[in-house]
């Protein structure tokens, strides 16, 4: 074979080439640039993401509740309540239903539970029909005398005609007179008939407990087929009370005061009292009494409080934390009143004639502008910007920006 013989079979035909299939195993090109799409939208999601800033934080105060006076004494104590009754019944017998549950609150008079009445409601019939004989006997009786009085006008009437006797006048006489009296007998003894059957109704009555006054049920201590008893009975078997309830609106706290400092506290005095349930809320108040006698055993005075709220969140036997405020000098200047919030001054960041907080929401750090205004001790009152309650950042750390996601230190 010559040499342009040999060239003609090494030469490759363009046409052959592009119809020829691709060779297996190979990568489309649209597939190539979905794959570079994808992974650049994970990493703008994923890749991206910052970790955690950790943050110390504080919760915004509402500034209207700021002490406007100094404490002159720190005291702990108890919610207690002047008004308070176990009810029981009046009359020994066995319960038969109990219409209360603990947390349900009552009216004045409202029916708590009721006793069995078989036997009073017996005694009220049989007294109805004591009453019903009396008067019936009196209905005869006046229709006696009636007709007693008739014959003595007629031997009256015989006696001046001289038809009659004496003895006949003087009988006649006796016989109105009788009657007249047994019927002042018998209207007596209606009197009495009435009586025992008002008191029949009573003892109807004290088997159905009412509530002596409005309040709320604290404690149940009775159920239905248990024997009840205004007095105790011994041996466990007889209950001394239905249930417990407390009238809400007499509530105060009762302070243990230190025997060595109770000349500082006076009637009258302005308080601020602090729930320890509620270490947020500060409840204002007076001194009611320093009640005057001390406890040996723990060289305590007694001190009552009154609290100016009927928050349904104060309970009976809370404990509770009392500050006794210094009394104002009427003379001086009375303090401004404070509007807005109060928050750590190390929370504000002041730059170019702004102030701007970082305040913590869903996890985020979210740069807000606010107005503050004058600075109490460590506090600074914000005007506007933020709403008590919210979460603000302390010393936020440099690498903290608006949106950063952070983590709050324990």
């Amino acid at each position: 074979m010559n040499q342009p013989d040999l060239l003609g079979q090494l030469r490759i035909e363009r046409e052959a080439r592009h119809d020829a299939a691709p060779p297996r195993g190979g990568v489309p090109w649209w597939a190539v640039l979905l794959i570079i799409a994808l992974g650049g939208g994970a990493w703008w999601l994923f890749g991206r993401t910052a970790p955690a800033v950790l943050v110390s934080t504080a919760k915004a105060q509402e500034a209207a509740r700021a002490p406007v006076a100094s404490s002159v004494l720190d005291a702990s104590g108890y919610v207690v309540a002047r008004r308070q009754a176990t009810v029981s019944s009046k009359i020994t017998g066995k319960v038969v239903s109990v219409l209360i549950e603990e947390g349900m609150r009552v009216e004045e008079g409202q029916v708590l539970a009721t006793l069995d009445d078989t036997q009073a409601r017996s005694q009220l019939a049989l007294s109805a029909a004591q009453l019903a004989s009396a008067r019936s006997q009196q209905a005869e009786i006046e229709a006696g005398l009636r007709q007693a009085r008739a014959d003595l006008t007629r031997q009256q009437e015989l006696h001046q005609r001289r038809l009659g006797t004496a003895a006949q006048l003087d009988a006649a006489q006796a016989a109105a007179d009788t009657l007249a009296a047994r019927l002042i007998s018998q209207r007596r003894q209606i009197e009495v008939a009435e009586q025992a059957l008002a008191l029949s109704q009573v003892a109807v009555d004290d088997t159905v407990v009412r509530a002596p006054f409005a309040g709320v049920v604290i404690a149940k201590a009775a159920q239905p087929g248990e024997m009840i008893s205004p007095v105790s009975a011994g041996g466990g078997f007889t209950r001394t009370g239905i249930g417990t309830i407390v009238d809400m609106d007499s509530l105060e706290v009762e302070v243990d005061v230190n025997e060595a400092f109770i000349g500082r506290v006076q009637q009258d005095m302005a308080i601020e009292a602090t729930l320890n349930a509620y270490p947020d809320w500060k409840i204002p108040g007076n001194v009611i009494a320093v009640i005057p006698t001390a406890d040996r055993s723990k060289a305590t005075v007694r001190v009552r409080v009154s609290l100016a709220s009927d928050d349904a969140r104060i309970v009976p036997e809370m404990g509770v934390r009392v500050r006794f405020l210094e009394p104002r000098d009427d003379s001086a200047p009375a303090p401004t009143q404070l509007s807005g919030v109060l928050v750590p001054t190390s929370a504000l960041l002041e730059a170019n004639g702004q102030t701007r907080v970082f305040v913590i929401e869903n996890g985020r750090a979210a740069l807000r502008e606010v107005q503050a205004a004058a600075t109490l001790g460590g506090f600074r009152n914000v005007t506007a910007g933020l709403s008590a309650g919210q979460t603000v950042v302390i010393d936020p750390p440099p690498e903290l920006i608006d949106g950063s996601p952070v983590s709050t230190a324990q």
